[in-house]
């Protein structure tokens, strides 16, 4: 599931008439940086979700294997996004990841699915420490205990790729919610973990975070 549909506030002007998704680094769109790290886990299907400028997106996604869901009239956020597209997944885990990351080292997908035990996990997020972060400034998200669990605060951040229990965001009976709600549920009963990514991530959330993504790429 990939998480397109946001309206990409921060990144004005350039996004005033082009979904983020589409802002160019690195001499191609965002969401081409995204879709080869997917390409490259190979998938049995994959989803996205869209609402602002969704006609750029669907036409350039247009000839991908990829179903596209426009949320209308509202976009449902990160949580209700992905309990909307939840009938076109089979029952289990499912992979979600921003769109507006860059990745510097291996693929976080392939890295989460290597790291990933649904007999204790219901969701597991790929983090960092903030000194390996590009454009994001503290605090952090949470912290990680010895055996991976999360809690609350810290400096170690969420890079916006994860693993989680369709099952999990099912239970949710608002339709509008971000995926917050489900982190707090899940750590409540012990089983939301993260896995310590060993490269760089850069946030592209600003234009000025545009050329800081451009130079980790060049690492």
């Amino acid at each position: 599931m990939i998480f397109a549909a946001g309206f990409g506030t921060r990144m004005r002007p350039l996004t005033d008439n082009v979904p983020k998704p589409l802002i160019r680094v690195g001499g191609k769109p965002l969401i081409d940086h995204t879709l080869a790290l997917v390409d490259a886990v190979q998938p049995d299907k994959i989803v996205m979700n869209s609402h602002y400028r969704a006609d750029q997106l669907r036409s350039h996604v247009q000839g991908r294997a990829i179903t596209m869901i426009e949320e209308q009239p509202e976009i449902l956020d990160t949580g209700g996004g992905l309990k909307n597209a939840a009938e076109l997944f089979d029952d289990g885990p499912v992979w979600t990841t921003n769109s507006d990351a860059i990745w510097q080292g291996p693929n976080p997908l392939a890295f989460a699915l290597d790291h990933w035990d649904p007999t204790k996990m219901d969701a597991l997020l790929v983090c960092m420490p903030l000194e390996k972060t590009v454009g994001r400034t503290p605090p952090g998200d949470f912290s990680i205990s010895a055996k991976g669990r999360l809690s609350r605060g810290g400096n170690i951040v969420y890079g916006g790729v994860q693993i989680v229990q369709t099952s999990s965001v099912l239970a949710v009976e608002e339709r509008i919610f971000s995926m917050n709600r489900i982190w707090d549920m899940t750590a409540k009963h012990s089983r939301l973990f993260g896995c310590m990514y060993p490269g760089f991530w850069a946030d592209v959330g600003t234009p000025e975070g545009i050329p800081a993504a451009e130079r980790l790429l060049d690492v």
